[in-house]
């Protein structure tokens, strides 16, 4: 009486004017769905039945199914299948569900029985083989939806049907060599799959955190070049494999090894692989790489690109390793000089030329000559305009660097006016910006700032919110800038690679007061001056004191990031760097470092 009352009710509400018939149905079904997902199964099962019995609609089958499954009334249920199979023989999932009912009633040998079944039922319709396969899968059976692809492979004789179906269940069931084994024997039959087969080996190194899958990849990999040596393709996908574990060295003796094999083509994995280590900050494994290209003369067709990414290379070793022997200093000027001389000014050239003016500047002090071989790139024909912006913005900086203010900042306007809408111009602001803060007009320096902070470039708004909250929070009570003053001065000491003069004026600013809002970027300078001069221990221990004492404060995960990299990368002391970047990553969630920080740690977690 209650389930008719309310039917009745729920066809008035919806005014319903058409066929009730129709009706009646979707509001049976709605309130079927209503009494199931209540847990009221029995009102839900007396309307299911009633909607099976009018069709034999898939849906109300299964929850009715659902439902017997659910009180429990496994009688109920096997015969429920027992009819589906009679009434729709073309569903051999129902095979499946028999199964499942056999399986709850404790008979394991009856259900797999019907799983067995089910698979042997197959047709050639791969809707049917996909049903059967999702039903597999939501039994928790993947080995059975593995077998029914097998089935299906060999009665269709079609040894290539389904591989990347079932290497994605090989995946999930963690049978990792089989995986590979279906990538494989695919390009043994299809080369022409290699891209597909590394995206998919990719997305599933990238989804399993455990090391069995790159172990069994690697095995794999083994045993095939060992089978086929002269196999160029597996030695290709062993120096992808390599690069995707970050493990350089190994995959440039594996481009040495198709250098051999394939003179004709292994140089351009040579280059690739290193190029990869050099954009990874292997420089030692990327210079061997571009030095046995070099090595082949300069007949060879990549000698040109292989002789500038030395020299790149040696450049951004440069920058990341502080400081050089006059010895190695001079050497590095000699190698570019003479590569200068060897390939010409010209396009191709231009980021020696660039690198080679930082090199004269900022470390052999030799300004004069790092101008002119500015002036050099801005005057060379067909130069793109980004790349005129860019060396005009670093032509501004050496003028800077030289403590010529006023014409630097004509410099960046000038580029902040020919890219209004662009990033370099976005960059050229926050450059002339900056040159005010170290002129000390801060009140105008911080309205440029202001602007910027809504800049496209994540990095240069972010720049520009640091240095606008520090002038900000570092006026004094009587609205003026002393000791900010002194900060900026300092800053500029530091920009011009002045380091001893530059600590000794931080370290003034700290002898000052007993305590100073500024006392926290104090030691994040002078920090950075001991990573400058090489002295790792001492930068350490001043960025520890700096997360110690202002553990809330803007440079908080700078200072634990920078920790974690001495501590990997100087130090040689693994398990802090992790503690280092495990802390950034917890603490400090929405740090623009929270990134960079997660890889590092999964790297030295492995």
């Amino acid at each position: 009486m209650r389930i008719r009352i309310l039917l009745i009710y729920s066809l008035l509400t919806v005014g319903l004017l058409g066929p009730l018939s129709v009706s009646a149905q979707q509001s049976n079904e709605q309130l079927a769905s209503y009494y199931f997902s209540n847990g009221d199964y029995p009102q839900a099962i007396e309307l299911y039945e009633a909607l099976y019995k009018r069709t034999a609609n898939k849906y109300y089958y299964q929850m009715l199914l659902r439902s017997y499954k659910a009180l429990p009334d496994l009688k109920a249920a096997e015969r429920l299948v027992e009819r589906r199979q009679k009434k729709v023989p073309g569903d051999i999932t129902a095979y499946v569900d028999m199964g499942d009912v056999l399986m709850a009633r404790n008979e394991p040998k009856k259900a797999e029985k019907n799983y067995m079944e089910a698979i042997q039922r197959l047709g050639y319709d791969s809707k049917q083989l996909g049903d059967l396969v999702m039903a597999f899968e939501s039994a928790g059976r993947q080995d059975l939806a593995i077998k029914a692809y097998l089935h299906m492979r060999e009665k269709a004789g079609a040894p290539l049907a389904y591989v990347m179906e079932l290497a994605t269940l090989y995946q999930r069931v963690g049978d990792y060599e089989k995986m590979m084994m279906e990538y494989f024997d695919l390009l043994d039959k299809a080369p022409g799959n290699m891209g597909s087969v590394q995206i998919a080996l990719q997305r599933a190194l990238n989804e399993t955190s455990n090391s069995q899958l790159a172990e069994g990849l690697r095995r794999t990999l083994v045993s095939r070049i060992q089978q086929q040596p002269n196999n160029m393709q597996y030695l290709e996908m062993m120096i992808w494999f390599s690069l995707q574990q970050k493990d350089f060295n190994f995959a440039l003796t594996q481009a040495k090894a198709v250098d051999a094999r394939f003179p004709d083509l292994g140089g351009e994995q040579l280059l690739r692989v290193a190029s990869i280590a050099r954009s990874n900050g292997d420089y030692i494994t990327a210079a061997q790489g571009y030095s046995d290209l070099v090595k082949k003369g300069k007949d060879h067709p990549l000698y040109y690109e292989s002789r500038v990414g030395l020299l790149l290379n040696e450049f951004d070793r440069l920058n990341a390793d502080y400081p050089l022997s006059g010895s190695q200093l001079k050497e590095l000027e000699r190698s570019y000089e003479e590569a200068l001389e060897e390939l010409g000014k010209n396009s191709g050239t231009v980021q020696l030329m660039r690198n080679y003016a930082q090199i004269e500047a900022y470390h052999a002090h030799k300004v004069q000559a790092a101008a002119d071989m500015l002036y050099d790139v801005i005057e060379m024909p067909k130069v793109d305009p980004r790349t005129l912006n860019e060396a005009k913005l670093e032509l501004g900086d050496l003028l800077l660097f030289a403590g010529e203010l006023w014409d630097a900042s004509l410099l960046y306007m000038q580029v902040e006016k020919a890219n209004k809408n662009d990033v370099v111009g976005a960059m050229a602001k926050f450059k002339n910006a900056k040159l005010s803060y170290y002129n000390n007009d801060f009140e105008w320096a911080k309205s440029q700032l202001d602007v910027l902070r809504a800049s496209t470039s994540k990095l240069i708004a972010n720049d520009a919110m640091e240095l606008s909250l520090l002038i900000s929070d570092n006026m004094e009570e009587d609205s003026t800038y002393t000791m900010l003053e002194l900060y900026a001065h300092a800053e500029l000491l530091l920009y011009r690679n002045l380091l001893d003069s530059a600590w000794d004026a931080f370290d003034d600013i700290s002898h000052r007061a007993l305590s100073h809002p500024l006392f926290d970027e104090v030691l994040f300078q002078k920090a950075k001056i001991r990573m400058r001069q090489a002295r790792f221990a001492e930068a350490d221990s001043l960025l520890q004191q700096l997360v110690d004492l202002y553990p809330d404060d803007i440079l908080a995960d700078d200072g634990w990031m920078m920790l974690g990299r001495i501590n990997e990368e100087k130090l040689n002391n693994i398990e802090r760097a992790r503690s280092c970047y495990e802390k950034l990553i917890l603490d400090y969630p929405v740090s623009l470092y929270v990134d960079e920080a997660r890889k590092r740690y999964n790297l030295l977690k492995k």
